[in-house]
């Protein structure tokens, strides 16, 4: 299947095959980076990585495989980029395309990277924005299907804040590859409802199941996988910690939860985690709020379920796919 120059900005622009292709190759990859068998597919390439929002995963994942694939990567902060303040995003765009093969954005509005991708004459590849996160959600299936076999019919129930960029893509993901997907949370905090009408009209054609549930043990029925994420998401001011405690605090998944899910159900995060009181913004919200973890106890996080680090690898896997992809080296 020949993906190259194609941007990556969300799953809904790629068909379902597409989707199993990359995963397909990033198994692939995966499978000559445990050998020890060299992949230089793109020797001599050069890469911009435009992050407005800083990352542990993203960063290194792009900055691991460009290095796999023998490309050189340039790291741009907020710092080392005007983007958007002295120079326009198309101006940015146009520049940084005549110097580099591919471009990554991880910001905020996916206006921006749209913009990008708009302007810039290479590949864009989506590192996160506001909307969508669909390098991460390529590694989510990978993940999956490496421990269930397959992916079609698994029930993924998504618990918190289903309104932003994971419980959109999470919810296109699995509408795209035939999953049965439920947000559960207080309704003011399902996905948008003109994105839902989306993926249900791609769920009629996969046979993906989407559902939106309030109850969290009645949602976790017979659950594959119970998956969740942080609270309170980047960019946004302290002060909304009051009202997400208070109206998610029942959603944090437990070993009770996991329990009525099943002994089959794994539990997946795409990090980071406030799982326990080792970090400074953990530490001082659980405290505040006489918390020991916030939305996964560090029991579940911790335990026999747990396949977060799984996932966390897969970024790398993932990403590199993408990127051997669409710039023609796979």
């Amino acid at each position: 299947m020949n993906l190259k120059n194609r941007n990556f900005l969300k799953l809904l622009d790629y068909s379902p095959e597409e989707i199993l292709a990359l995963i397909d190759l990033a198994a692939d990859l995966k499978e000559k980076k445990k050998a020890g068998v060299p992949h230089r597919l793109l020797e001599g390439k050069n890469i911009a990585l435009i992050f407005e929002k800083t990352s542990t995963r993203t960063r290194c994942s792009f900055e691991v495989a460009a290095a796999d694939l023998g490309m050189h990567p340039v790291y741009l902060d907020p710092k080392s980029s005007q983007l958007g303040k002295k120079e326009s995003i198309a101006d940015t765009a146009r520049v940084l395309g005549r110097m580099f093969d591919g471009i990554e954005y991880r910001g905020f509005e996916q206006a921006r990277v749209e913009k990008l991708a708009q302007y810039a004459g290479v590949p864009v590849w989506n590192g996160l924005t506001n909307e969508f996160h669909p390098t991460q959600i390529l590694a989510d299936l990978l993940t999956i299907r490496e421990h269930f076999g397959s992916l079609k019919e698994k029930k993924l129930v998504y618990l918190g804040d289903a309104r932003y960029n994971m419980g959109n893509s999470l919810m296109v993901g699995c509408a795209k590859m035939g999953l049965h997907f439920v947000a559960c949370a207080p309704e003011a905090y399902f996905p948008d409802p003109k994105l839902i009408d989306t993926c249900l009209a791609v769920a009629s054609e996969t046979g993906a199941v989407l559902e939106f549930e309030t109850d969290p043990l009645k949602a976790v029925q017979n659950a594959d996988v119970l998956y969740t994420d942080i609270w309170v998401s980047m960019g946004e001011p302290a002060e909304v910690w009051d009202q997400r405690i208070h109206e998610l605090l029942p959603y944090q998944v437990t070993q009770k939860l996991m329990d009525a899910a099943g002994p089959q159900c794994r539990f997946m995060h795409c990090l980071p985690a406030y799982h326990d009181l080792e970090t400074e913004n953990g530490l001082e919200v659980c405290k505040k709020y006489g918390l020991e973890a916030l939305e996964v106890t560090n029991e579940v996080f911790e335990g026999p379920q747990s396949i977060v680090f799984d996932e966390a690898e897969n970024r790398m896997h993932t990403i590199k796919a993408v990127m051997a992809a669409t710039l023609g080296g796979s």
